[in-house]
Order: structure tokens, then sequence, then C-alpha cells
């Protein structure tokens, strides 16, 4: 009888250093959640390893699962890997891009409010905000009557920019460009998401090369390196951009920091007591899409899947006069635009104005005010109109269960 040729194989073994680098950052890495300054209760060091274990698995999803030479767009945040303050209505996508190829995106157009385009160089780091080389949403696409779209990005210089230039769909990528980020934004949650691929042009047809233990060991080092680097960003941001500002207040309107050309956002921290609540009263926009959320201090949205820590200009009820008041609150106040805080009595509040034709006024933001929660159907005109019962309540947030279930988030 023949014998099996795998029988006499002997296994083969790469050494266990291959993985070092990746065992030495999750160390680190959870050194520095251990350290954050912001922690106060068990609540807070258990969400921040909770938060860890989503920038491991997405840090290690990336460098096995982006390729220069093969891009591929990826959902750089989602509900079980939050950072940067994830936005609850958006999807975002990213691929890694070098500068000196040509890359076409296609796709189909959903029924979201909104889809725009990022190019990004560099990364953020706990020192530096990536430069944003160029910014733009689908008003600037042309698309065809079955929602279907072609854009093109390529080198700056020869042949490829010369043919680029003045055409529409055409974008030339700035020296130093490295990243694509793609953002597809709902209001309505049920709204219907588009697709969206990348191909890099030289490489089509081509397959991946083998892999090889230096490549593989260089993946787990940069899994590593992009953990380490995720948790000093993004403690970094709030000192930066929140807590520096009187508590319990936000700022006008205000282009946000590295983002999208028609992208504004108002921002604050708030600090409130079991017993308190905060009023805020803001205009509902003109703009298509305005939205508020609540943001934990490890900069990642609250639970906004079984709770109403966020709201947006679909979701919130518009009172008689055409503001929308939201009452931010731990207790419930038994109305419809309750914000939950769900055990953070501190925490970033934000504002977000996206698709904007003008630029927002400070009579376009929001006013706030800290009140007793039992002081709260007073200080709101039109309270009774307000009201919610518990059953609408529950209601309320099997919608939202459902509607993230079906965007297919995890």
């Amino acid at each position: 009888m023949p014998t099996d040729p795998r029988a006499e194989t002997s296994p083969v073994r790469l050494p266990s250093a291959l993985t070092a680098p990746l065992r030495g950052a999750i160390a680190e890495a959870e050194e520095l959640v251990a350290a954050a300054p912001h922690i106060r209760s068990e609540q807070d060091l258990l969400e921040g390893y909770q938060y860890l274990a989503g920038g491991i698995l997405a840090c290690v999803h990336a460098a096995w699962a982006t390729e220069k030479t093969h891009p591929t767009l990826i959902q750089g945040t989602g509900p079980y890997t939050k950072m940067g303050l994830d936005n609850p209505d958006t999807l975002y996508f990213g691929a890694r891009i070098n500068d000196d190829a040509e890359y076409v995106v296609t796709g189909t157009r959903g029924t979201t409010v909104d889809l725009s385009f990022q190019v990004l160089s560099g990364n953020y780091t706990d020192s530096t905000v990536p430069g944003s080389e160029s910014a733009f949403d689908d008003r600037a696409v042309d698309i065809d009557a079955d929602g279907r779209f072609e854009v093109r990005f390529g080198p700056a210089g020869g042949e490829w920019a010369r043919h680029a230039a003045g055409r529409r769909n055409h974008y030339v990528l700035a020296p130093g460009a490295s990243q694509l980020v793609i953002r597809e934004v709902y209001s309505d949650w049920t709204q219907r998401r588009g697709t969206v691929r990348i191909e890099r042009v030289d490489r089509r047809g081509v397959p991946f090369d083998a892999l090889t233990p230096e490549e593989t060991a260089k993946r787990f080092a940069r899994a590593g390196k992009a953990l380490v680097s995720r948790v000093r960003t993004w403690l970094q941001f709030p000192e930066w951009f929140y807590l520096k500002l009187p508590v319990n207040t936000m700022t006008e309107p205000r282009l946000t920091p590295g983002g999208l050309a028609t992208q504004f956002s108002s921002v604050g921290h708030y600090d409130l007591g079991a017993d308190q609540a905060m009023i805020i009263t803001v205009p509902k926009s003109d703009a298509p899409y305005q939205g508020f959320q609540l943001g934990s201090m490890w900069y990642i949205s609250l639970d906004y899947t079984g709770h109403q820590t966020s709201l947006n200009n679909t979701q919130a009820q518009v009172d008689p006069d055409g503001m929308i008041r939201m009452v931010v609150a731990e207790r419930n106040p038994g109305i419809i635009n309750w914000i939950e805080t769900v055990g953070h009595p501190r925490g970033i509040l934000q504002f977000r104005w996206q698709r904007t034709s003008r630029e927002p006024t400070p009579d376009d933001g929001p006013t706030v005010e800290v009140v007793g929660i039992d002081e709260v159907a007073a200080k709101l005109p039109f309270h009774e109109q307000n009201k919610i019962t518990p059953e609408d309540w529950t209601a309320r947030i099997a919608a939202r269960q459902a509607a993230v279930a079906d965007r297919m988030l995890g």
C-alpha cells in the first residue's frame, strides 16, 4: 500500500517571534488604557478594555485586509471597533493608496442622505491631524439614471494629470496621498445603502503575491504599531478639541478640523449630576443632514443601538416653533428627545451639519441650559407634545435595533 507522502513531511514551524511585536503592542496599549487620566470608576476601566478589544480587532484586520497593490475598502469603525467619535449615522470605508498610481472607484448610489469622498495624506496621530488633500460629496460626481457612478484618482504630473484636467469624476492625487475615505451618511436609518469598490488600474487581473515569513512578520508589526498609535491618538483628541472648553457649553458651528469641505460641527463636553439635565435647543437646519450624539471619554460613541444616545434631523421631534429640544440626562424625563447618558456622568457633545449649501451662522447653533431633572417639564415650552409613553419608547428603541441590524454593521 503506497505511503501518503504527507505523513513523511515534517510540519513547518516558524518562530513565535513573528507575533512578538503585536503581543508587545497589546501589552503597551493595555497600560495606556489602564493609565488613562479620565478613569473614575470601574465602568470607565471596563469600557476601556472593551475599547482596546475593538482596537485589536480593527488593527489586525486592517493589517491583513489592506494592500496598497490590491486596495480593498474596509469598514474602519463600527459598533465593535469604535474610534474617533464615530458617528452613529455614518458608515465609514477606507483604503490605502499610493500617490503614484491610478485608482477607479465604482458603485451604485443608495438612498442615504450623503455620500462623500476624502483623500488624506498621512495618518491621525497623537501629535498631528492628517492633511485633507481633497474632499467632495456626490454632488460633484456624475451619476447615471440607475445610480451607477465611476470616480478616478491618479498621480499628479505626467499624462494622467493632463488627461484628467477639467474632467468631472477625475481627481489628481496630491503628493503624499495615502488614504481614501468614503462616508455613507444616513438620516432615516431605513435608507438603502449603496455599493462601492476600489481597484488599482495597473493591478487588475494580477493576483496577490505569495506570503513570505518577512511579509507575515511585517503585518503583525504593522498591526501592533497601529494599535498603540490608535490608543494614543484618540486619548489626545478630547484634550485638543473639547476639554479645554468651558464645561456644559457648546461652540458655535465651525468647519470640522480635518474634515469635509461641507461639514460643520459644534462641540463641547458635559459633566452632570444624577439629578441634573442638560436642555439643548437648536433650530432644525435647512442642511440635508444635522446630527447630534454623545461620546464617552474614550472618544467613541455611546451605545446607539439599545439606547437613544444620538438623534438626527429625521429622528428628532421638531417643536411647532421650528426648534429641536433635546434633554441629556441619566434619568428618563419621559420625552421623545431624551438623550441617554447610560451611566456616563461625563462625556462629549457633538453636532454635525453635512451637505451644506451655506456656512452656518451662530444662530444656527445650539444653546445649552443645565437644570434639575424635575425642572425639565417647566422648561420645555411644548412639553405636552414632547411626552412619550413607555410602550412607545420601547418601540422606538426596537426600531433603532432593527435599523442597525439591517445595515449589517457587525
